[in-house]
C-alpha cells in the first residue's frame, strides 16, 4: 500500500508540524496504517523543544514530491552472476512473466556489473558462425549446457576448455591440437582427435563413448545425448554471461531518481532496458520506456496551507487527496474532488482535534500535550485575533488529558522558542511565508517571543539580510514580525515601500524600517488582510 504523506508548509511552525503528526496518527488509528507525517523544512527552536518535551521524533523530511522511480511498478527480474552460462540467461529471459528484454548481471555483492539482452545473445550466437572459437569455458558450464558428463579417469583434472569447434566428416579432416572435436560413431575420428591432442572430444548420441570410459588422457572426453549440430551450438551457450554483457557506457538509475530526469535520459539512449539500484548500489529491478508512460504519483494531504508558493517542491506531480487548513483559500488546484476542511479558527491543530472528537477518539496523553502546545503557539497563548472559544476549549481539554498547565506550557515554549543568537539568515527565513496579492508579492517572517529587545538589538543586521532576501525573491515588500506575547503587539521590521505600510496600517510616520503595531499578533488575519486592502 502506497504511503500518504501529510505535509505542512515551508519553514514550518509548530502548528504545521503537529497538525501533520496528529492527522497521520488519527488516520492510522482508524486502520489506514499508511499515513506518514512529513515536513519540508527544518524545525524551529520552539518545535524542537516541544517534540523533545513530549518524546516525539521529527516527521520525515521531504525535499520534493516529484515522482521517483520508487513510485512506479518497475520489473523485478532475477539478477544473474557473471559466471552463469548464456544458456541459462536465455532461458530466464524467455520464462519471465513480464517478458523482460534484459537481465542485470551483478557482482557477488549484488552491485551492477552489466546488462544482457536477447539481442546481445543472438548477436554473439551469429558471430560464432564466422568465428567458431571459444576461450576458457568453465567445465561446469559446458557440462550443464550439453547435459553431459566427463568419462575420463581423471574427472577432476579439467577446469576450463578452449579451442576451435569442429565436426569432422572423417578422420582425414584437419584435426589440430587444441581443437574441440564433436564425434559420432566413427572410432577413427575419436582416435585421431586424441592423437592430435584435441582439448576436448565430445561423443554425441553415441555408444562409442563406452569404449573410452575410464581412459587416462590429456583430452577431456565428454558424452552427451545431444546430436552434433545442437551440441556445437550449445557450446557457445556455455560461455559465462558476464563475457557478453553490456558493461561500457552502461546507463542505470536509482530508486531516488526523479522520473522526469529519467525520462530525459532514456529518450537520449539507445538501450531498451535499464537497471535500477537502491541506496546501497545494489540492483533491485529494471525499467523500460513503457514504465514511464503512466506512473503512480505520490499521494499527499496538505495541512496548514493551501498555497503553491508555501508548499512542497514538485506539487504539480503529486496527487493531492486532502487539504486541512485555517488560512484563506489560495491557488492550489486539484485534478479531481478531494476532501477539504477549511475553518476560521486559530490553529489547524484545532481542526484536527475536532476530528478526533467527532470520531470518538482521544489522542495519547503525549500527543494530546503536543497538540495543546501547537494550539497555544498558533493563537499566541489565546491572545491572537484568530483565536476562537473553540481553540481555547480544545487546548484546555487536551492539556488536562496530558496533565499539563496551558499557561505554564505557553510561557515555557515562548521563552525557549526564539533565540536571537541564531545566524541572521536563520532569523529571517525561519518562519517565513510568501503571499501573492494581486500583482504584488509579499514575504512575511514571524518570531514570537517574550523578549523582543534581543532581536531589535540586531535590527541593522536583520534589515540588511531582508534587503538581500527581497532582491533574491523579487518581493515588493518583505516584513519581519517580532511578536511580543506579553505586550500583545508586534515590532514590525520591513524593507520596501514605506507608504504601503503607512496606508495598510493607518500610520502617519515610520522610521528606520521599523514600526510598532499594537494589538497585532496574526500574520494571516491582520497583516495579510491589511495589505490586501491596498494591493488586492
Amino acid at each position: 500500500m502506497d504511503s500518504i504523506y501529510v505535509i505542512g508548509h515551508k519553514n514550518p511552525d509548530t502548528d504545521a508540524i503537529v497538525s501533520a503528526m496528529a492527522y497521520a496518527a488519527l488516520n492510522n488509528s482508524l486502520g489506514e496504517n499508511n499515513y506518514v507525517a512529513a515536513r519540508i523544512g527544518h524545525l524551529n527552536t520552539e518545535t524542537s523543544f516541544l517534540l523533545d518535551r513530549f518524546g516525539f521524533k521529527p516527521p520525515v523530511y521531504l525535499r520534493s514530491v516529484r515522482t521517483q522511480l520508487s513510485d512506479i511498478d518497475y520489473d523485478t527480474p532475477p539478477s544473474l552472476g557473471q559466471a552463469v552460462p548464456v544458456s541459462y540467461a536465455w532461458k530466464m529471459l524467455h520464462t519471465q512473466a513480464n517478458s523482460v528484454s534484459g537481465l542485470p548481471i551483478t557482482y557477488e555483492d549484488g552491485t551492477i556489473y552489466g546488462m544482457v539482452t536477447g539481442g546481445r545473445i543472438a548477436e554473439q550466437d551469429m558471430e560464432s558462425v564466422n568465428c567458431p572459437i571459444v576461450e576458457r569455458i568453465p567445465v561446469f558450464n559446458l557440462l550443464s549446457a550439453l547435459e553431459g558428463h566427463i568419462i575420463n579417469q581423471e574427472t577432476d583434472f579439467f577446469d576450463e576448455i578452449s579451442g576451435e569447434i569442429i565436426i569432422p566428416v572423417s578422420a582425414s579432416d584437419d584435426i589440430l591440437p587444441g581443437m574441440i572435436v564433436l564425434c559420432g560413431t566413427d572410432p577413427a575420428i575419436a582416435n585421431r582427435a586424441i592423437e592430435c591432442g584435441a582439448s576436448c572430444l565430445i561423443f554425441c548420441r553415441s555408444e562409442l563413448a563406452e569404449q573410452y570410459r575410464g581412459r587416462s588422457s590429456s583430452t577431456c572426453m565428454i558424452t552427451t545425448t545431444l546430436d552434433a549440430y545442437r551440441a556445437a551450438r550449445m557450446i557457445f551457450q556455455a560461455v559465462p554471461v558476464g563475457r557478453i554483457a553490456f558493461t561500457e557506457s552502461l546507463v542505470f538509475f536509482h530508486l531516488s531518481d526523479y522520473l522526469d530526469d529519467v525520462r530525459d535520459t532514456v529518450l537520449k539512449s539507445r538501450f531498451r532496458t535499464y537497471p535500477v539500484l537502491n541506496e546501497e548500489e545494489k540492483v533491485v529491478g529494471t525499467i523500460s520506456r513503457y514504465h514511464l508512460i503512466s506512473p503512480r504519483r505520490k499521494k499527499i494531504v496538505l495541512v496548514d496551507h493551501n498555497e503553491i508558493g508555501q508548499s512542497v517542491s514538485g506539487l504539480d506531480q503529486a496527487e493531492i487527496i486532502g487539504i486541512i487548513d485555517h488560512h484563506r483559500l489560495a491557488d492550489v488546484q486539484t485534478g479531481s474532488p478531494v476532501f477539504m476542511r477549511n475553518e476560521p479558527i486559530g490553529s489547524t491543530t484545532s481542526i484536527i482535534a475536532s476530528m478526533y472528537q467527532e470520531r470518538g477518539l482521544m489522542p495519547s496523553p503525549k500527543l494530546a500535550g503536543l497538540m495543546a502546545a501547537a494550539i497555544i503557539s498558533d493563537t499566541v497563548m489565546f491572545k491572537s485575533p484568530t483565536c476562537t472559544p473553540k481553540d481555547r476549549q480544545l487546548a484546555e481539554r487536551l492539556a488536562r488529558h496530558a496533565g499539563v498547565d496551558p499557561e505554564e506550557l505557553g510561557k515555557a515554549m515562548f521563552s525557549r522558542g526564539a533565540s536571537a543568537d541564531k545566524p541572521v539568515e536563520a532569523l529571517v527565513r525561519g518562519d517565513q511565508k510568501e503571499f501573492h496579492l494581486g500583482s504584488h508579492s509579499l514575504a512575511i517572517s514571524q518570531i514570537t517571543t517574550v523578549d523582543p529587545e534581543q532581536f531589535l538589538a540586531r535590527k541593522d543586521e536583520i534589515i540588511k539580510e531582508m534587503e538581500k532576501e527581497r532582491a533574491e525573491g523579487h518581493y515588493d515588500l518583505m516584513m519581519m514580525m517580532i511578536t511580543n506575547v506579553l505586550k500583545a503587539g508586534t515590532e514590525l521590521l520591513f524593507v520596501g515601500d514605506p507608504d504601503a505600510i503607512k496606508n495598510a496600517f493607518n500610520i502617519d510616520h515610520v522610521q528606520d524600517h521599523h514600526v510598532f503595531l499594537a494589538n497585532v499578533l496574526s500574520r494571516k488575519k491582520q497583516i495579510v488582510p491589511a495589505m490586501s486592502q491596498i494591493w488586492g
